[in-house]
């Protein structure tokens, strides 16, 4: 049962419609043939013994008795050569199983059998020479004899055989292509009547990539009501994105001004209860980013227009280097040219600039960022030569469930932040031990756009 119910789960439309249409064939056309082959066999053995019963009749017509010589006698031509012919197959045969016999001269010295019957009657026989004969016979009375004749006519079936062998050959052999035929239609008309199916899947994808808004509504009447609803659930999601997104920048810029005030009245406290407030208001301050950040972020880049990777960092990257130049560090960059991403630009700078200014807080000379194309696969490396983590602490700050931003004091943050971007693009996040000593991050995301 499992098994058929994994396969009615993968089975497309097209290949259920198919597999419908070659059961009706299956089905119809084999049950179609035996009807008309049983009718064609019984109509040509009906036909053949009509002709039989025809000549039966033209024979009795034509046997009279001669009492002065008391025998039989046949005195009129049937017209067909083949009586004539010693064992030819087509035989006759007159007899009231007594002393009185006439026969054609065909049959020569054999008989045929013989079975009493008042009416007409028709059967197979074995005649001479084992051949297979039809026989048409009935009994009929003739004066002055007092006992019934018996009359026989004879013809070999293999004619009849060879006939109906034809027609059902000439009839599976038709039914055969017609099958064809139909499956053939069939398929076309399927691969037809799901081109519109097809052609709004493919515009599925491009809205899922990023090129397109909406769905192409120019579709047959059913799924352009269907692309219709589709596109007021996409604008309805994008809305809702767009106005959780402005609403976490007007909270970010609300709690600026307070968290702003609440340290300038904090520094007119004495020293010895300063320093506490600070800290808590710094757990503050660093919660509220970090939530913030969380909440604005686009993620789910498949559905997102391709960006130039190099355009919307350079500025960032620009930045950060002035930055680590003025406090005695070097940054050096490794770019792949012509990088297009599935990414949101305020998400890719946010994880970009969270991981090298986490490298720049900890690295004592060098800080190195490359960003390189892996197939589909962006993949983020930077490296410093700062203390670094063990591989202990590597592995337990990547675990499910753990805080970044609990493994080391003043470096989880932004990674935390990071850590929550990569999930929301659906990549993987490594942290390992630098050539330099240091920490080297790895992201992997699977957002990179076939140009």
């Amino acid at each position: 049962m499992s098994i058929m119910t994994s396969w009615s789960e993968r089975c497309s439309v097209s290949a259920r419609l198919l597999l419908a249409a070659l059961l009706i064939v299956l089905l119809a056309l084999p049950v179609a043939g035996w009807l008309l082959s049983h009718h064609y066999r019984s109509a040509a053995i009906h036909a053949f013994d009509a002709r039989l019963e025809a000549t039966l009749n033209v024979i009795i017509a034509g046997v009279t008795y001669d009492p002065l010589l008391q025998q039989l006698s046949y005195d009129r031509a049937l017209g067909d050569p083949r009586f004539e012919h010693v064992y030819s197959g087509w035989y006759w045969q007159i007899t009231d199983q007594g002393n009185h016999t006439l026969t054609s001269r065909s049959l020569w010295d054999q008989r045929l059998p013989v079975t009493e019957s008042e009416a007409i009657s028709a059967r197979s026989v074995s005649g001479p020479r084992g051949q297979s004969l039809r026989v048409v016979e009935r009994d009929i009375h003739l004066a002055p004899l007092a006992s019934p004749l018996h009359v026989s006519v004879a013809a070999q079936e293999d004619a009849l055989r060879d006939d109906i062998q034809q027609f059902q050959t000439v009839l599976w052999l038709g039914l055969l292509g017609l099958g064809v035929l139909l499956l053939s239609v069939l398929a076309l008309q399927v691969h037809w009547g799901l081109a519109p199916l097809r052609r709004m899947n493919a515009n599925l994808r491009e809205v899922e990539q990023g090129r397109a808004a909406q769905l192409d509504t120019r579709l047959p009447g059913e799924l352009a009501a269907l692309a219709i609803s589709m596109n007021a659930v996409l604008a309805r999601d994008q809305r809702l994105i767009e106005r959780g997104r402005h609403t976490a920048g007007n909270l970010a810029h609300a709690l600026k001004t307070p968290l702003s005030v609440m340290r300038l009245l904090v520094r007119q406290l004495p020293k010895e209860s300063r320093d506490n407030w600070e800290v808590e208001l710094s757990r503050v301050d660093s919660a509220v980013r970090h939530h913030l950040a969380r909440a604005s972020a686009a993620g789910e880049g498949a559905r997102l227009a391709p960006i130039e990777l190099h355009e919307t960092l350079s500025a960032l990257i620009s930045g950060l280097a002035r930055l680590a130049q003025r406090r005695q560090l070097s940054l050096r960059q490794t770019w792949e040219s012509d990088v297009y991403a599935h990414m949101d630009k305020q998400d890719i700078q946010e994880l970009v600039g969270n991981l090298l200014d986490n490298a720049l807080r900890w690295a004592e000379h060098d800080v190195h960022i490359a960003i390189q194309v892996n197939g589909q696969t962006l993949v983020i490396s930077v490296s410093d030569d700062g203390p670094g983590m063990t591989p202990e602490e590597c592995q337990a700050a990547v675990q499910r469930g753990k805080r970044l931003d609990e493994q080391r004091s003043g470096s989880g943050l932004g990674l935390a932040i990071v850590a929550d971007l990569v999930t929301l693009y659906h990549g993987q996040l490594r942290l390992q031990r630098a050539g330099a000593g240091g920490l080297e991050v790895i992201v992997e995301l699977p957002v990179v756009s076939q140009q």
